[in-house]
């Protein structure tokens, strides 16, 4: 079950994030609030994912994936630009989570 709530994690970082660029587009107090709300739903699930998962088990899956995440939420969302060898090394990050992930003692 923790791995789910890892997974969950992950999508609210990525959606967190990219709702900060949202929120500086869209310019209003409303706006605002919604990273806020995801941070801390975020910040709860990462916790709660940690006390089955090691911390830094956790930590480098939530944030590889969740920068992974956010740079092709950028590319579908905002038109952002990846070139071919930043897309190698988010695939090497990928590997680096799968291999995490495998390795993991829980």
């Amino acid at each position: 079950m923790a791995w789910i709530i890892l997974g969950i994690a992950v999508f609210t970082e990525i959606i967190w994030a990219l709702s900060l660029k949202w929120a500086a587009t869209a310019g209003t107090w409303q706006a605002a609030a919604v990273p806020i709300g995801l941070s801390f739903l975020n910040m709860a699930l990462l916790a709660l994912a940690m006390r089955d998962i090691p911390a830094g088990t956790a930590y480098a899956i939530w944030t590889g994936l969740g920068a992974v995440g956010v740079i092709i939420g950028g590319v579908i969302l905002f038109g952002d630009k990846v070139s071919l060898v930043q897309a190698g090394f988010m695939a090497l990050i990928v590997i680096g989570v799968a291999g995490t992930k495998l390795n993991a003692s829980v």
